[in-house]
C-alpha cells in the first residue's frame, strides 16, 4: 500500500523499485557503460522502466534466465503540450486520455499532479503535487436528466478537462506553478511529461479489512510483488548494503541458482508497448543480451540462455463481478483472495500454455500457494498484456499469471488484502526454482 501511494507516476515506481534493490545490495549500471561479468544484483533505469537481475557466482555464459514481467503504466488523464485552458471564468488544465481508463471514475474526484520535468541541462527531476490541485466536475442531473434512463456518455475532448482555480487563464500557468513548487529558477523546465493521479491514499476496506482499494493496482501490484520477490530471493546473497561494506556478494553465502533471475518493469503497455521503454522494444533484449556477452558469451551462448529461459508475465485479472456475473465464463469464477490466477486464452492473447502451466503450478505448490484459472466469456473480446509480445519478441517460454481485482481501469481498483502476497510468494519461488 505504501509502494502504491508513493508511485503516483512511472517513474516514481521505477525509482521506489530501484531504492528497494539498493537496500538489497543491488547497484545501478549505466546503458553507456562497458559492462562486466562480476557477479551480483544489477539493474538499468530508462525512463518509466526497470531491468534488475542478480548474476550467481557460478554462472555460466549460457545459463538461462527466469523472468518476472510487469508493467508501470496506468490509464489515466495526461496534461498535453498546451496545457493552459479554460473557459466562462474558470481556469483549467488540457488533458489527453492515456490508455483505456473508466472515464467515470475520475469525475468529481480529487486529483494531483505527478511525473518528471525534464531542465535545460538536459537532466531530469521527479514531481509529485500529492494534494487536491484539479477535478473534472460532473454535470449536475438537473441540466442531464436523462442521465438516470439512458446512462452516463462522456466525450474525451470536452467533458474531461479538468478545473484547477478561477479567473482568466495566462500561458505557462502551470508551467511557473511547477517550477515554483520544485523551487526551480523560472524558465528552467523545458520539457514535460505529467499525468493526474487521485490523491486518495490506499485504504483497507471491510468489515473484517480483507480487501484493499488503491489506485494503480494495474500492474503496480504486480511491480511490487516481482520487487519483493526478488529482493527476497537474492538479499541473502548481495551482502550487506553499499553503506555497510561491497555489494557483490563477496564475503556473503551465494545461492547455487542453475539461472539468472530477472525483472522487468516496462511501460506502455496500456497503450501497445511500441516504445523504447515498452514491450515491444528492445530494452529486454538487450539487456539479457549484454549480460551474457560480458560474461564472455558468443551468440551460441546467447541462443542456448535465451532457450531454456522461462518467463511469468504478471499482470492484474478479473475476479469475477458479483453484480456481473454473466459477463464472465460460466466455469471459471476466479475469486478474490483466492490465490494468483493463471491466464489463458487459446487465440494467444495470453502466452500460457500447456508447459507454462506446469511450471506455475510447481512454483505455486513449492509456495504453498493455491492458484486459479482465468479464461473469458467467449462472448467477451479478451484484453491482453506483455506476455505474447515477450515471447514472440525473443522466443521466451512466457507464462500469462496475475491477481484477480474488481474496477480494473478505474481509478481506484479493489483487490484480495492477502492476494499481493501469495503472488509475491509464488513469484519468489518461481525465481528460486
Amino acid at each position: 500500500m505504501s509502494f502504491l501511494a508513493a508511485s503516483p507516476s512511472p517513474y516514481h515506481a521505477v525509482a521506489n523499485a530501484a531504492e528497494r534493490l539498493e537496500k538489497a545490495g543491488f547497484r545501478q549500471i549505466a546503458e553507456t557503460d562497458a559492462w562486466d561479468g562480476s557477479s551480483g544484483g544489477k539493474y538499468v533505469l530508462r525512463g518509466g522502466a526497470i531491468v534488475a537481475w542478480y548474476v550467481p557466482h557460478n554462472a555460466a555464459a549460457h545459463t538461462p534466465f527466469r523472468i518476472v514481467g510487469a508493467h508501470t503504466d496506468s490509464p489515466n488523464l495526461r496534461v498535453k503540450p498546451l496545457p493552459d485552458t479554460g473557459a466562462h471564468g474558470w481556469r483549467q488544465v488540457a488533458v489527453e486520455i492515456y490508455g483505456g481508463p473508466l472515464l467515470n471514475s475520475w469525475l468529481d474526484r480529487d486529483l494531483g499532479l505527478s511525473g518528471r520535468l525534464t531542465l535545460r541541462d538536459g537532466s531530469s527531476r521527479l514531481v509529485s503535487i500529492d494534494r487536491p490541485l484539479l477535478r473534472v466536475p460532473q454535470l449536475a442531473i438537473h441540466l442531464d436528466r436523462g442521465v438516470g434512463s439512458e446512462g452516463l456518455k462522456l466525450d474525451k475532448q470536452r467533458h474531461m478537462q479538468p478545473v484547477w482555480g478561477l479567473g482568466q487563464t495566462h500561458e505557462g500557468d502551470l508551467l511557473r506553478f511547477l517550477e515554483e513548487e520544485c523551487g526551480l529558477p523560472a524558465g528552467e523546465v523545458t520539457g514535460w511529461d505529467l499525468m493526474t493521479h487521485s490523491v486518495e491514499a490506499p485504504a483497507y476496506l471491510g468489515q473484517d479489512r480483507e480487501l484493499i482499494a488503491a489506485p494503480r493496482m494495474d500492474d503496480l501490484l504486480s511491480v511490487h510483488a516481482a520487487t519483493a520477490a526478488l529482493t527476497a530471493v537474492t538479499s541473502a546473497a548481495c551482502g550487506p548494503t553499499p553503506s555497510e561494506g561491497p555489494a557483490d556478494g563477496q564475503g556473503a553465502a551465494q545461492p547455487e541458482l542453475p539461472h539468472i533471475p530477472v525483472l522487468v518493469a516496462f511501460d506502455h503497455e496500456e497503450n501497445g508497448s511500441q516504445s523504447d521503454t515498452g514491450a515491444d522494444g528492445p530494452l529486454l533484449g538487450s539487456v539479457l543480451e549484454r549480460s551474457v556477452f560480458a560474461r564472455g558469451g558468443s551468440y551460441e551462448d546467447r541462443a542456448r540462455a535465451f532457450a531454456g529461459s522461462v518467463c511469468l508475465s504478471s499482470d492484474t485479472g478479473h475476479a469475477v463481478h458479483p453484480n456481473y456475473a454473466e459477463r464472465h465464463d460460466p466455469t471459471h469464477h476466479p475469486r478474490a483472495g483466492g490465490g494468483p490466477i493463471l491466464k489463458v486464452n487459446v487465440n494467444n492473447r495470453y502466452a500460457t500454455d500447456g508447459s507454462g502451466r506446469a511450471v506455475f503450478a510447481a512454483a505455486c505448490e513449492k509456495a504453498g500457494v493455491p492458484f486459479q484459472s482465468f479464461v473469458s466469456n467467449n462472448s467477451m473480446p479478451c484484453g491482453t498484456t506483455i506476455g505474447p509480445i515477450t515471447a514472440a519478441r525473443h522466443g521466451i517460454r512466457t507464462v500469462d499469471v496475475g491477481v484477480a481485482i474488481l474496477s480494473m481501469h478505474s481509478a481506484r481498483e479493489l483487490c484480495a488484502a492477502q492476494d499481493p502476497f501469495l503472488l509475491a510468494s509464488a513469484l519468489k519461488a518461481f525465481l528460486e526454482d
